[in-house]
């Protein structure tokens, strides 16, 4: 069990908070706003479609892979360090990338980028467990969770804006302001915490999670592109699980590690742990659906359809600024917060599936049950699982929970796309319309693509289900079980045993 941090947050908390939330911002927008300006960047820099997958996909691998160890890394040498550390090698990598005339180039500083951006999502969840009292930290992890939904939400619309009335390297460019002043308000205001221990630096363990994690992420993003069963997936994933099973070994043996294993014991970790692999594998993979129904099937272009998707991030932007979501959390307990939440959104899931091919009025109810699912359910797993681990190891935590978000949502891209795959005979749908040969034909192929996606994203109401229930049970039993040991020592009741 994790002791309590000072029972009196940092003075300038809410503004720190600010700081860091910023510092969030610049990375969570990078993660979608390339995906706009593809066509420009195949155009300009005549990028071949391999190309196009290792820009995206550098910056993805590198950030996943380097997770646990810069939140390591944070802990050790100090996060207020790591978070400025962060802020400039993304600021510098954002610089070289809009200002690339190669697509060598530009795949390099998207590496570097997603090496910043794994210290700023490490050390921003850390730095707020540690400014923070105990009864402030779900309010204020909501509102940082909060953040990661607007930067889902404004990404797309942010690039296409930039895409209208500039090149593409301006979609980069525009990280500059926006992390340099985030770097003079994080010297300036965020105050300096790392590890009083001060634990030597468990190097092997950081050579083995960063090269198994990037594997492993690689293996489920090349899935549906090659082929479960190609030689690169079947080789990079056995890869994967040699390296991860070597990394859990060493860290059983090593007398500093890394990741210590034991929090796995902890049912309140391991509920959570869970819910957050199946919470994003249900939701990005339903989600990457959503984007091709509202496109291919109902027929709105790609700014059209991310502002049809913004209601979901604007709900739960809503619940957790204003605070209500924290309310219904601490009335409720985390167990049943988690598990309503989750339930929410699988019914906001499932609603899209079933009713979403009547036109947008469906969808838009899902969207709104799936943001207000999602604003119970997220900040209180991630409080779940930062209080479940000692205050010392707040790095390594963060780096827990952003690992496990980014291998759910590559699984979830991969197995709903598969699932999509295997029940939709060509590739996508515009390769079947052009097959069609008649009015009837191309409207029969595009009523099997929308029972196919209907049939995927009830796949993920299911994942997103089946996760709830399951975290809310093995918190519930956590919280029974500390109950239950604090109830059979009676002198911790004692205010002279006590002191």
């Amino acid at each position: 069990m994790s002791t309590s941090p000072a029972l009196q947050g940092h003075s300038q908390r809410w503004i720190v908070l600010g700081v860091i939330c910023l510092a969030q911002l610049t990375v969570l927008l990078d993660n979608t706003v390339l995906n706009v300006a593809i066509p420009s960047l195949t155009r300009e820099l005549d990028a071949s479609t391999a190309d196009i997958q290792w820009m995206i996909n550098a910056y993805s691998l590198v950030q996943s892979g380097l997770l646990l160890t810069a939140g390591s890394a944070a802990d050790r040498y100090g996060r207020k360090k790591m978070l400025i550390t962060g802020l400039v090698l993304f600021g510098a990598g954002s610089l070289i990338a809009g200002l690339a005339d190669s697509t060598g180039q530009l795949i390099a500083a998207r590496a570097g980028m997603g090496v910043g951006g794994a210290l700023l999502i490490t050390t921003t969840l850390a730095v707020v467990m540690q400014i923070f009292t105990p009864e402030e930290q779900p309010r204020a992890i909501g509102i940082w969770a909060a953040v990661n939904a607007l930067g889902f939400a404004t990404g797309p619309l942010l690039g296409g804006f930039m895409l209208n009335h500039f090149w593409w390297g301006a979609i980069f460019l525009i990280n500059l302001p926006v992390a340099a002043l985030a770097l003079v308000a994080a010297v300036a205001l965020v105050p300096e915490s790392k590890n009083p221990r001060g634990d030597r630096p468990d190097l092997l363990g950081a050579l083995l999670s960063t090269v198994g994690m990037a594997a492993l992420v690689y293996a489920i993003i090349s899935g549906p592109a090659h082929g479960w069963t190609s030689d690169r997936v079947l080789l990079t994933g056995a890869v994967a699980l040699a390296v991860l099973a070597a990394f859990a070994y060493w860290e059983s043996r090593v007398p500093y590690p890394m990741l210590d294993l034991d929090f796995f014991r902890d049912r309140r970790f391991t509920g959570a742990v869970t819910g957050v692999v199946l919470i994003t594998f249900g939701m990005a993979g339903s989600l990457f659906l959503l984007t091709q129904h509202l496109q291919f099937v109902l027929g709105y272009g790609p700014l059209e359809a991310g502002l049809r998707t913004a209601p979901l991030a604007l709900a739960i932007v809503a619940l957790n600024f204003s605070g209500l979501a924290a309310k219904w959390t601490a009335k409720l307990g985390a167990p049943l917060a988690i598990a309503l939440g989750m339930v929410l959104m699988s019914a906001g899931l499932a609603s899209i599936a079933v009713v979403a091919s009547g036109g947008y009025a469906g969808t838009l109810a899902g969207l709104l049950l799936i943001g207000a699912g999602a604003a119970l359910a997220n900040p209180a797993m991630a409080h779940a699982i930062m209080s479940a681990i000692p205050p010392e190891k707040a790095g390594v935590g963060a780096g827990v929970n952003g690992t496990l978000g980014e291998f759910g949502n590559g699984l979830g891209v991969a197995v709903l796309g598969a699932v999509l795959s295997s029940r939709f005979a060509a590739s996508s749908l515009p390769e079947g319309l052009a097959t069609a040969s008649s009015a009837e034909e191309r409207k029969k192929v595009t009523a099997s693509f929308s029972s196919a996606l209907e049939a995927s994203q009830l796949v993920g109401a299911v994942a997103v289900l089946a996760g709830g229930l399951l975290a809310a049970a093995l918190l519930w039993r956590a919280e029974r079980a500390d109950s239950e040991v604090v109830a059979r020592a009676p002198e911790y009741s004692d205010p002279e045993c006590r002191s």
